[in-house]
Parts: C-alpha cells; sequence; structure tokens
C-alpha cells in the first residue's frame, strides 16, 4: 500500500469515528461555526466535531502544525477533502480568519504575530471581521481615510468603515489604516489588528432588503493600537491588502461557500411546473435555462478543482482570484434567479409557514449583494482584461 492510500484508509477510518451523524447532515447558513468567543454552539456534536478536528489540525490542513495547522501536503489535503465528501461532513469551523487573515499572516507576520493568533484561529478560539472598505473609498480602497496617528509605542486610529461582514460579532479586526499621510496614497496605508472591544470601537448593523443584516458600519474614536500589532511594515499595507483579497475573492466565489444558498434546483422545477407526457420537464424555457445552468456549474466546479490543485501544489493565484469570483458569484445570482422562477408565485411568500417563510425570494435578493462584495464584477472583469489578458487601458 502506497503512503497516500495508507493515509485516505487511516483519514477515512479516523473520519468515521469523529464526524457525528449530525455533523453529516445537510447544513443552511445558520448551521456555520463561526468560532470566537461570543459564538454559541448549535449542539454539543458541533462542538465535539470541532474539537476533534482542530486537535488533529484540520481546520486548517495545510497550515504548519507549529502553528495549529495539519501539516498535510496537497495531495494529501485533496485526500481529506475527498473523503469528508464521501460522508457528506460539515466543515468543522469557517472564519475570515482561515480565508483571509491567516495566510495574510502566514507570509507577512512575524514570528510572534504567527504563534499567537494562528492557533487561536485554527482552534476557533478568535473571530475576526475586515476593515478594508469606507464610504468614500469602495473600489477606490486606496483612497481610504481612516488615519492611525503615531504616539510613540501606538497608534490611535480614528474614522469609519463600512459593509464590515459580521463586525457586530467579531472579536478581532484586521484594517487598512493611513498611518503615513504625507505618502503617495497607496504607499501610505498599514495594515493594523486590533481587538473589537477597544475603547473607542462601536458597530451599527446595515439592514438589507433581503432582511437580513451580515453588514455593519465601524466607527473608530482614537483607538489605541500597540505598534507590535502591525503586519508586515508601515507603509505595506496595500500590498498585504491585495495579498489578502486574492484569498478572499477566491473564497466567496467558491463554488462550496456555504453563504451560497443551494437546493436541489430540478426537483424545485419539477415540484413546481411538472412534467410533460415524456417525462420533461413542462416548460420549455425553463427546462433550457436549468440545462446550461447545470453544464454551467460542472464546468465550473471542475475549474475550481483545477485552481486547488494549483494553489495545493504551492502556487498563487494571483489576479485569476477575479476570475473565479466573478464566475463563482455570478454563477450563484443565476442559480437564485432559477430558484424562484420555478417556484412562480409561491417564492414570492415573504413570511408565513409556507416555502420555510419566503427563504427562496430572501436568498434571491441576498444573492445580488455577492457581485458588489469583495470588488464588483465590473472590478473584476477590469482587473482580469489587465492583468491576466493584458488589454490595453
Amino acid at each position: 500500500m502506497t503512503d497516500l492510500a495508507l493515509f485516505r484508509q487511516e483519514t477515512r477510518q479516523w473520519l468515521e469515528t469523529h464526524c457525528p451523524e449530525e455533523m453529516r447532515l445537510p447544513m443552511s447558513e445558520e448551521d456555520i461555526c463561526w468560532g470566537g468567543r461570543h459564538f454559541t454552539f448549535r449542539s454539543a456534536a458541533q462542538k465535539a466535531w470541532l474539537e476533534a478536528m482542530a486537535a488533529r489540525g484540520w481546520t486548517v490542513p495545510g497550515w504548519p502544525k507549529a502553528y495549529g495547522g495539519g501539516g498535510l501536503s496537497g495531495e494529501q489535503q485533496k485526500i481529506l477533502a475527498e473523503e469528508m465528501a464521501r460522508i457528506n461532513a460539515r466543515p468543522p469551523l469557517q472564519s475570515f480568519g482561515i480565508w483571509m487573515l491567516g495566510p495574510a499572516l502566514l507570509e507577512f507576520g512575524t514570528e510572534a504575530q504567527k504563534r499567537h493568533y494562528l492557533p487561536q484561529i485554527a482552534r476557533g478560539e478568535i473571530r475576526w471581521c475586515q476593515g478594508y472598505s469606507e464610504p468614500g473609498a469602495g473600489s477606490d480602497l486606496a483612497g481610504l481615510q481612516t488615519k492611525g496617528v503615531d504616539h510613540g509605542d501606538h497608534f490611535a486610529v480614528t474614522g469609519q468603515k463600512i459593509w464590515t461582514s459580521y463586525a457586530d460579532k467579531a472579536d478581532w479586526i484586521f484594517c487598512l489604516v493611513r498611518t503615513e499621510p504625507e505618502a503617495a496614497k497607496h504607499t501610505g496605508i498599514s495594515f493594523l489588528l486590533f481587538d473589537m472591544e477597544s475603547a473607542g470601537v462601536s458597530t451599527r448593523p446595515i439592514k438589507l432588503i433581503s432582511g437580513a443584516s451580515p453588514f455593519c458600519e465601524t466607527f473608530f474614536d482614537d483607538v489605541k493600537v500597540p505598534k507590535d500589532q502591525i503586519v508586515g511594515e508601515r507603509g505595506q499595507g496595500w500590498t498585504i491588502a491585495k495579498y489578502l483579497l486574492t484569498h478572499e475573492r477566491e473564497m466567496i466565489g467558491a463554488s462550496d461557500n456555504a453563504l451560497f444558498a443551494k437546493t436541489d434546483l430540478v426537483a424545485d422545477a419539477i415540484q413546481s411546473v411538472g412534467v410533460n407526457e415524456d417525462g420533461h420537464l413542462d416548460d420549455p424555457m425553463l427546462r433550457a435555462e436549468l440545462g446550461q445552468f447545470l453544464v454551467d456549474e460542472i464546468c465550473f466546479d471542475a475549474h475550481m478543482q483545477m485552481s486547488g490543485a494549483y494553489m495545493r501544489a504551492g502556487h498563487e493565484l494571483g489576479a485569476r482570484s477575479a476570475e473565479l469570483k466573478y464566475l463563482g458569484t455570478e454563477l450563484n445570482k443565476r442559480r437564485q434567479s432559477l430558484r424562484v422562477s420555478a417556484g412562480g408565485a409561491d417564492d414570492l411568500v415573504w413570511e408565513g409557514t409556507a416555502n420555510s417563510a419566503g427563504q427562496a425570494a430572501k436568498d434571491w435578493l441576498r444573492a445580488k449583494g455577492n457581485s458588489i462584495e469583495g470588488g464588483t464584477s465590473e472590478v473584476m472583469l477590469s482587473i482580469l482584461s489587465k492583468a491576466v489578458l493584458k488589454l490595453p487601458g
């Protein structure tokens, strides 16, 4: 038996023993384990699953063992993912710390920062939010105005961020702050980490048209941030921000993103419109749209697998992360539109007992934000045209 075959056998046995049956059921957004000091587990099984996987380093299987990871090779990570998918095991932990901050710390953090923050992220003990966009600095992020005034051993941070996902639930924030006011706008930004319970930090949820409030306005009023909580060098924030964004965009576009509400579109359509005497969906236009979508979804999943293999081999996607973000989010918008098209009038229900209290309509509305958050589809296409296709500006 080869080493990889043995690893697969041992992994399969371990997962069968340690993954609770409850953690093999389909999950909704409410079932995501975000971790953090204020997180409330939905069940004992959810807590046990996180603890078992974290103890093995498999919440972040590719990270070094010294930082709480599993130290797995690319081939081993692929096997672990396949064996988890085989039993429909839920991700034990999802967080911006895993998806975004962790890779940035591994690349730019000091050894002390890596040993302090990364194991906490891997164990689900700290939940992060991202302080990037501002009311006047969205797509033109380098125009941000939140400032950090040098006070010797610390920065005093003052300003505002917006669209800060789950800021009201986060423990800490990784934040872009202008610390070099005289420097050019791209070179005057630093990347700071600080506790959301620090004096001077406040948040205000933004209610969306879907009725949910995952985004917040975040305010800083002379927040004291020790200088050992700067990642990289002063003024290096833009470089770190761009690196982190490649991981964020890959995460947002990922086909297994738990924030993308997924149902069996074929079953939904059959239940809604029925089939004709030939056993075909009794709506030719919907049938054609659904067929095209399913083909595109299969192609995108294959593309994601290829990209995953590329990254597990130690490469960075760079500007191509914009491609995954664009394709994945636009695909999810089509998915939710097809879902409500199939449901017809029944999916216009907003409240009550029908259709899970209007969940299809809410998911359709929520999906509209997919092509805005993390960079608009237009910005993604612009990145691809310039950085990948090398088209003239």
